[in-house]
């Protein structure tokens, strides 16, 4: 658990980038470039076997949709997955819309977002407790409070946006500011009373308790933010025409009347895809800049 400021999360960042240029550039996580294979990747907000779990019926289906083998290469943190899907390692990722955006500026808008799910264009994330004297922001005062990762749309930069927004500073006003790394570790930290308080993406809460893996009672939601674009599918820019299509169509295609899209559809938390554009993120961008993420 670390303390937060803007200069040490930028550093933070750099250096996780560069970390993984230098892997990639070595020829480390991923197979080079190999004829029909589809290379896919997601930001690790949560645990690598849940991503795993979660992609394979995807995964066999955009198999038969485009006729190319499809791998699944989960990566260790948010900046491996913007470096891979840059240095033309990945060709798609789950990214959340902060991580779209850093992907968008550091490959000078040669990435594409090409879907993503109905729920995106409006997600929120929850502030979470276990102590009943925290009933709105402003009690956050004093306190301790975990975010996600610090590349997190809903885990930390939006979050972070409606605590300034409701004139709290998190780096003067709290006592300590942690980083937890992941939306089910958020969780976990504040159930263990490691924390105060935690924020986090509503639909890893929503999965979480209907699971019945937290229980509301103990750990309460005591607030829930506005609603904003978050994540996406997106590819390179560079990807065949025809190929870029077909993951288009084939996702558009999924119907939750059929057992297949059913299936698929409810793991990803999907009522159904829809077409996304870069200009959906540009909100994201602002929040990112005025909150010294980006410049």
């Amino acid at each position: 658990m670390t303390s937060f400021s803007p200069s040490r999360v930028l550093k933070t960042l750099f250096a996780a980038t560069a970390t993984a240029g230098l892997m990639f550039a070595a020829g480390g996580a991923y197979a080079q470039n190999t004829p029909g294979v589809l290379r896919v990747s997601a930001i690790p907000d949560e645990a690598p076997t849940e991503l795993q779990r979660k992609f394979k019926p995807l995964g066999d289906y955009l198999a038969k949709a485009t006729g190319l083998k499809v791998e699944f290469t989960p990566v260790t943190d948010y900046a491996a997955s913007v470096e891979g899907l840059v240095n033309r390692k990945i060709d798609m990722v789950w990214f959340g819309g902060f991580t779209f955006v850093q992907a968008n500026e550091r490959s000078k808008g040669q990435v594409t977002p090409l879907v993503q799910r109905v729920e995106d264009e409006k997600f929120r994330s929850v502030f979470i407790t276990t102590n009943p004297a925290i009933t709105k922001l402003e009690d956050l005062k004093g306190k301790t409070l975990s975010f996600g990762s610090e590349s997190s749309t809903s885990g930390h930069l939006m979050p972070r946006s409606f605590l300034l927004g409701a004139k709290i500073n998190p780096d003067t006003d709290l006592k300590r500011i942690a980083f937890s790394g992941a939306h089910d570790a958020t969780v976990a930290a504040v159930a263990g009373g490691k924390v105060d308080a935690g924020a986090l993406n509503i639909s890893v809460w929503d999965k979480l308790v209907e699971a019945k893996k937290v229980d509301p009672k103990t750990v309460r939601v005591f607030y829930t933010t506005p609603g904003y674009f978050d994540y996406n599918w997106t590819v390179r820019s560079d990807m065949n025409p025809a190929l870029k299509k077909k993951i288009l169509d084939a996702f558009l295609a999924l119907d939750a009347s059929t057992p297949e899209g059913k299936e698929i559809l409810e793991l990803q938390r999907a009522t159904r895809f829809i077409p996304t554009k870069v200009s959906n993120y540009s909100a994201i961008e602002a929040a990112a800049r005025n909150a010294g993420l980006l410049k």
